[in-house]
């Protein structure tokens, strides 16, 4: 593979491997590992509830998620699979640390599953119906190139217009 973890930072939209369906990973590689740690790093510097690898340029099915109340806890998720639990869904408002000054009302399942890999490589399966299942859905989407803007209302897109205009312009 040969990253150099120390070296990745934010990538912002449209940069074209945000728009890619992600590859699955080696959980025990001590590469994916260094770029979990890295990832960590960006998304707590950008004060981030989550940061997917396509994020940092890398198209890869892995993603870092915290504790929306808790800046300093963090996991890694490498080559997850979601799972809804559950009918209810809710609409709340989102950004993305990619999509910088850009939010709108994105409809999400309320309950999810998640199973993965951590960055030791073991095997994690977590159920939740609290806002982190909000943020594994957010990440999960970065995985198979979807972004918020991908599934904000037209409304939204209009109020949005001229920020998504300038990032596209500053490419």
């Amino acid at each position: 593979m040969s990253v150099d973890a120390q070296a990745l930072s934010l990538i912002l939209h449209p940069a074209s491997v945000l728009k890619e369906r992600a590859v699955t990973v080696d959980p025990k590689d001590e590469e994916v590992q260094a770029v979990a740690l890295s990832m960590i790093r960006i998304m707590r510097e950008h004060r981030g509830a989550g940061l997917a690898a396509p994020q940092v340029g890398l198209s890869w099915r892995m993603f870092v998620t915290r504790d929306p109340d808790d800046l300093e806890s963090a996991i890694t998720w490498i080559n997850p699979t979601l799972e809804v639990v559950g009918d209810e869904v809710a609409v709340e408002e989102e950004g993305c640390l990619s999509i910088p000054e850009v939010r709108g009302n994105i409809r999400r399942s309320v309950a999810i599953r998640i199973k993965g890999f951590d960055s030791s490589g073991k095997a994690v399966e977590i159920t939740s119906d609290h806002m982190i299942a909000r943020v594994w859905q957010h990440e999960n989407d970065h995985l198979d190139g979807v972004l918020i803007i991908d599934k904000m209302s037209a409304m939204d897109r209009l109020i949005n217009r001229r920020r998504l205009r300038d990032l596209e312009r500053a490419k």
